[in-house]
């Protein structure tokens, strides 16, 4: 059925054919990221407010490399060093907190730029795949009519197979388009949940430095404690 479409009903068959495989690529790769870093956030978040320091804390969640939680506090861990460093007489330079916040935003935002990419395909997939079969299945029946036309004859026999294949390219492309609209609803709510633990933990981490490293002055990034947030 397929094989007796004209040139251009097999092209967009083709093309709907790429846009399934290529959505399924997608779609495969993006919940295998999404599932890494959800199950390595679980941890990170065990392992960070259990550690008895900061540094402790650092060195163990290393490993987690598929964990934006990690990545995060990697940054901010190792601006808030930077800042420590900079300290004189036991004192925080002036807009320190700043400067950590706007660490800690930053990883939040290159974490989500990474999980992100590649999605917006699959919501392009959906959104168009339906159409360019609409116009597969238009151009289709349009050569039926041809068809009837140049021979002159209007029975079911006639119409019928060019019917059909006109009619594929319409499956074809609900097929490219509904895995691709759901798995995309469905990777957003997992990366907005994924979004608001960033949120969370970043300002966590805000608060135990403001109530730990604030209150103690000049006291060492290493004896900031995790626990009792």
């Amino acid at each position: 059925m397929v094989m007796g479409a004209g040139l251009v009903v097999q092209f967009v068959l083709f093309l709907l054919l790429m846009f399934s495989v290529i959505a399924w690529g997608v779609i495969l790769s993006k919940a295998k990221a999404i599932w890494d870093a959800r199950r390595q956030n679980d941890e990170f978040h065990q392992l960070f407010w259990h550690a008895n320091s900061l540094s402790v804390a650092n060195s163990q969640t290393q490993h987690l490399e598929s964990s934006p939680l990690a990545a995060i506090f990697q940054l901010g861990y190792t601006e808030l060093g930077r800042i420590m460093r900079l300290g004189e007489g036991g004192s925080l330079p002036a807009g320190s907190m700043e400067n950590l916040r706007r660490a800690l935003s930053r990883g939040k935002a290159a974490e989500m730029t990474s999980l992100e990419r590649k999605v917006t395909f699959l919501a392009t997939c959906a959104n168009t795949a339906p159409f360019i079969g609409l116009f597969g299945t238009v151009w289709g029946i349009m050569d039926a009519f041809r068809s009837i036309g140049s021979t002159g004859a209007a029975n079911l026999a006639t119409v019928a197979p060019g019917i059909a294949e006109a009619l594929v390219a319409t499956a074809f492309g609900l097929f490219a388009a509904i895995p691709a609209v759901v798995f995309y609803n469905y990777f957003n709510r997992r990366l907005d949940v994924l979004h608001a633990d960033m949120d969370s933990f970043i300002q966590d981490f805000l608060n135990l430095v403001e109530r730990d490293i604030m209150r103690r002055q000049g006291s060492a990034v290493e004896s900031v404690r995790p626990a009792g947030v």
